[in-house]
């Protein structure tokens, strides 16, 4: 028999989402067909392709709108998707390879398998340099790239980048900070190269693309046919704008210039998650959360994003704000196991790829994942027409119908309304803000939030009001202690 409370998440999510003509009684591919049309006219994402799968099934796996909106080329699930820091997996995948084959110790200096590093550099461990924590500098500004591709010089070679950086001081000390640079995967790359006695590209297209046979997988875009490769676009004032591709040179390969399409990278991930690249008991020990030095959790795991979602752990990376892959998995690999590729060409918002996978997870299963399904219900709601106490209506919906205990509850509400002024302007953001106040008057960070929104929105004097009631809120506890003779905290 269907506990109560699943089912009112599945009616909660059948209420919220059917105005957008997503019900949670659609055949789920049908249903996810539908989804991502609601993402395309959302976000304005010209072209896109998913496949989601459930401990080795394939759920769904599909492919709609224009590969090129200049000739009106149709998508289909065969074509070839620039995946940007995708590659940057193929790179952890075989360090973890060496580590397991005890040839990589992760906490040994990375200097001590590649000499020549700068000195600054030279007792950082290789666990840092995947983990992105080793404070090293970027040796690459991305903002070169938007428009000015063509414009761009690299360094004619790995030893004139490491020469270059060799003077400039680390961000942070080593394993104390998370912070996302490509200089992290260029070590490892040549770090590879090494061990192997052969070029980086060599190594992952033996190790990785040739054993599993990827015949749609390229590190560079030189070897790329000619047809069935998307054209990529990013999005100026909402709208499309084509991106000209960066001429990445060969030893940035580790990190950028990967073009694959949904089935390479589906096997890849099933690759992974069924112990054939990597055995299930190292990924189970790698794939483990990373506190760091200062006391906070990293963002990495194995060079692997990572995090959690309910019951289920979760780990995946991002290729910019185009493409995403993620795995969840239930206890162990062995267990419920979940596996979502979601890539795009671009879209007018730039809406982040974490959203879309997100929105996926929203539709395939809303009482396993509530947490996304809420996410995406603020969403809708937020974009659907304003009705007079619809935020009261909701509030009560939501109360009735979530499994999730208060604090997660403001806190993912509150974070859907960043989502929302980040990805679609700050009008539908303050929907979602103010209805995080109804659902919770006495919160102090609710009011803030709120009055942070009408600030970005101009209104200075809505705004000082708000952020008042905020500051009420936050003395009121101590107030009340100090009338009761109590200390404060």
């Amino acid at each position: 028999m269907m506990s109560f409370k699943r089912l009112a998440v599945l009616l909660l999510a059948a209420a919220l989402l059917s105005p957008f003509g997503v019900t949670a009684e659609d055949p789920l591919p049908h249903a996810l067909a539908r989804q991502m049309a609601v993402n395309a006219e959302r976000y304005g994402i010209p072209g896109q392709a998913m496949l989601v799968a459930h401990d080795g099934q394939v759920l769904f796996r599909g492919a709609q709108g224009e590969a090129d909106v200049r000739t009106h080329e149709r998508l289909t699930t065969d074509f070839v998707f620039p995946v940007y820091s995708l590659s940057k997996l193929f790179v952890s995948t075989l360090v973890m390879q060496l580590v397991e084959q005890g040839k990589v110790a992760l906490d040994m200096p990375a200097s001590a398998y590649l000499p020549g590093l700068p000195a600054r550099w030279k007792a950082i461990p290789v666990r840092d340099f995947l983990d992105h924590t080793s404070g090293v500098p970027d040796y690459f500004d991305a903002r070169q790239g938007k428009g000015a591709a063509a414009d761009t010089v690299f360094p004619p070679d790995l030893q004139t980048v490491f020469a270059s950086l060799a003077d400039a001081p680390l961000q942070f000390p080593p394993g104390t900070e998370s912070r996302y640079t490509q200089t992290n995967y260029l070590v490892l790359a040549a770090l590879l190269a090494r061990q192997y006695g052969k070029p980086y590209p060599q190594v992952a297209q033996e190790r990785i693309i040739r054993r599993l046979h990827l015949r749609h997988t390229w590190l560079g875009g030189s070897a790329l046919p000619e047809q069935r490769v998307v054209t990529s676009y990013i999005g100026r004032q909402g709208h499309l704008e084509e991106e000209q591709e960066l001429p990445w040179p060969a030893y940035a390969y580790g990190h950028a210039a990967l073009y694959t399409s949904l089935d390479d990278l589906a096997r890849f991930l099933q690759a992974m998650t069924s112990g054939e690249l990597v055995g299930k008991a190292t990924l189970q020990r790698l794939w483990q959360p990373r506190l760091l030095a200062n006391g906070r959790r990293g963002w990495f795991a194995a060079g692997w994003e990572s995090g959690e979602s309910g019951a289920y752990r979760q780990v995946g990376h991002d290729g910019g704000t185009r493409v995403r892959v993620r795995i969840l998995f239930e206890g162990s690999l062995d267990g419920d196991l979940y596996t979502f590729v979601y890539l795009t060409n671009g879209s007018a918002k730039n809406v982040w790829s974490r959203v879309l996978v997100d929105s996926a997870m929203a539709v395939v299963a809303p009482e396993r994942f509530p947490v996304e399904t809420l996410s995406e219900a603020m969403v809708r709601y937020a974009l659907q027409p304003q009705a007079e106490g619809d935020a009261l209506a909701q509030a009560k919906a939501i109360r009735a119908g979530t499994t999730l205990d208060a604090a997660t509850l403001e806190r993912t509400i509150n974070n859907a309304g960043y989502t929302l002024r980040d990805n679609l302007g700050i009008d539908p953001a303050l929907r979602v803000f103010a209805l995080n106040t109804v659902l919770f008057p006495d919160s102090a960070n609710a009011w803030d939030s709120l009055a942070e929104a009408h600030a970005t929105r101009g209104d200075a004097a809505q705004a000082k009001a708000l952020y008042e009631k905020a500051r009420g809120l936050r003395d009121k506890p101590r107030d009340e202690d100090a009338k009761a003779g109590r200390p404060g905290g």
